[in-house]
């Protein structure tokens, strides 16, 4: 059990390193491989990680935030946002029907209503829980005006 639980801590620690660049300290600690399946990995080197697209803990996924890096309308990121969430929570073996919780990261408040219209009814009958905020001066990464995490079950 012991083994068990610093096997799982490494790995919590591998993932969460990876997304704030320390993945190479991540590695040394943790020889252990973790399938695709587990840590949908976003490699841009093929040594080390950036980050997971999803992680699966305990029969829960947890789906990194996905944004849209295009020129466009709230509407358009929110819909191409929402497929792109859909597609990972697929990829992990669940679907948006099983979504627990819903974070939502606007660049502009003002697009509230306009994320609204497109994000009604996504997650089927039972809405999961949300929350919704308006981020900081310099706005959403890679200019997208919404980006969107959540966490599921298997």
């Amino acid at each position: 059990m012991k083994t068990q639980r610093r096997s799982v801590l490494k790995r919590l620690f591998a993932s969460v390193a990876g997304v704030a660049g320390f993945g190479v300290a991540a590695k040394a600690m943790d020889n252990t491989s973790v399938s695709e399946k587990e840590a949908g990995n976003i490699t841009y080197d093929q040594e080390v990680p950036l980050f997971s697209g999803h992680t699966i803990h305990n029969g829960l996924v947890y789906i990194a935030g996905k944004g849209a890096h295009f020129e466009g309308d709230i509407k358009s990121h929110t819909d191409h946002v929402l497929k792109e969430v859909e597609a990972e929570l697929k990829k992990a073996g669940t679907s948006m029907e099983k979504v627990l919780k819903v974070n939502v990261y606007l660049n502009d408040i003002a697009d509230y209503k306009g994320m609204n219209e497109v994000y009604k009814g996504r997650f089927g009958s039972k809405p999961p829980v949300r929350t919704t905020v308006a981020v900081a001066k310099g706005g959403v990464p890679g200019d997208s005006l919404v980006e969107i995490d959540c966490i599921a079950y298997l």
